[in-house]
């Protein structure tokens, strides 16, 4: 898995969206998390969104840091005030709507 970037264009909110998703290895449970959030961004004409992909195994004290406490997790670094988080394969697509500030 790389870091992928969506082209900016269509509707949705202003502005560049930073998400990083932290996964632990190339499993099947992290792939399916980052092809999830791909289709989410895709769907949902979020513009101007780069994903990067943060692997635990290799950057652990990234983790450490960042206080990753269970994997797959989504963080929105931006937009927003502050970050969002939501644990998980990111299937339920409505939850990571709501995670990223988009749905009710």
């Amino acid at each position: 898995m790389r870091k992928a970037q969506r082209p900016a264009g269509g509707v949705s909110k202003e502005g560049q969206w930073e998400l990083d998703l932290y996964v632990a290895g190339h499993t099947a449970r992290s792939i399916a998390a980052f092809q999830n959030l791909q289709r989410i961004c895709r769907e949902h004409v979020i513009v101007g969104c780069n994903i990067q992909i943060i692997d635990v195994l290799q950057s652990p004290q990234l983790a450490v840091t960042e206080n990753i406490v269970a994997l797959p997790m989504l963080v929105r670094k931006v937009p927003g005030d502050r970050p969002r988080r939501m644990i998980g394969d990111l299937s339920d697509t409505q939850k990571v709507l709501r995670a990223l500030g988009l749905g009710n």
